[in-house]
């Protein structure tokens, strides 16, 4: 989707010229709003679907313990926001923005990885990321969507069903994609939603927000 070069290179450049514009805090999370485009169509909201590169840093020694244009094969990553798919810290922070939008977002411990820490992060550790958004839309994960998804009324969800309903919507905003698109997103969202690894997303399991931290 993204052709990268060198990911830990575009990485290390972008997360060092990043300056600071604005800034405002919101649930002990501290927000600065580092670009903003000038036009703005839609602001994300709990539910939608993000398409987001993020870097993490401690904020004691501001040592990377993780770069999303390095990990994965380098590409954006996909989530809904403001179900515990990402820390709740950054489903806090990433409320409210614009596509293309830049924020640094101060996450303390217990909105983040608390007192086990995970992986490079410590226990009890703040940490900040440097995030990147580059699309939102309606995601499947919206109260109001599961009707509109589920076209059978059989209350759960088959991949068919979910890929004509992101088309629909890709389609509204004028944005039409291909195929291999709407399989990564779809591939995402199974991962992280089919407890049982049936190949569909019941309505019990549509309701379980369970975390998937980066």
């Amino acid at each position: 989707m993204w052709k990268l070069v060198s990911y830990y290179t575009l990485c290390v450049f972008v997360c060092s010229h990043l300056r600071l514009t604005s800034v405002w805090a919101d649930d002990e999370v501290k927000i600065e709003v580092v670009y903003q485009p000038e036009t703005c169509e839609k602001r994300s909201k709990k539910g939608d679907l993000m398409n987001v590169h993020y870097d993490g840093f401690l904020a004691k020694d501001g040592s990377q313990f993780y770069c999303s244009r390095h990990d994965k094969a380098g590409h954006p990553q996909w989530f809904i926001l403001g179900v515990g798919q990402v820390i709740k810290g950054l489903d806090i922070g990433m409320v409210n923005m614009c596509a293309g939008e830049k924020r640094k977002i101060t996450v303390p411990s217990a909105l983040a990885f608390g007192e086990k820490g995970k992986g490079p992060v410590p226990p009890n550790a703040t940490v900040v990321f440097e995030v990147e958004l580059f699309s939102v839309s309606r995601g499947p994960r919206s109260m109001e969507a599961f009707g509109q998804i589920d076209a059978d009324k059989d209350r759960s969800l088959t991949k068919t069903e979910i890929k004509e309903y992101l088309k629909l919507e890709f389609e509204k905003d004028g944005k039409p994609r291909d195929d291999s698109f709407y399989e990564k997103i779809i591939t995402d969202i199974f991962r992280k939603t089919d407890g049982d690894k049936d190949g569909i997303i019941s309505a019990n399991e549509y309701n379980i927000y369970q975390h998937d931290e980066l």
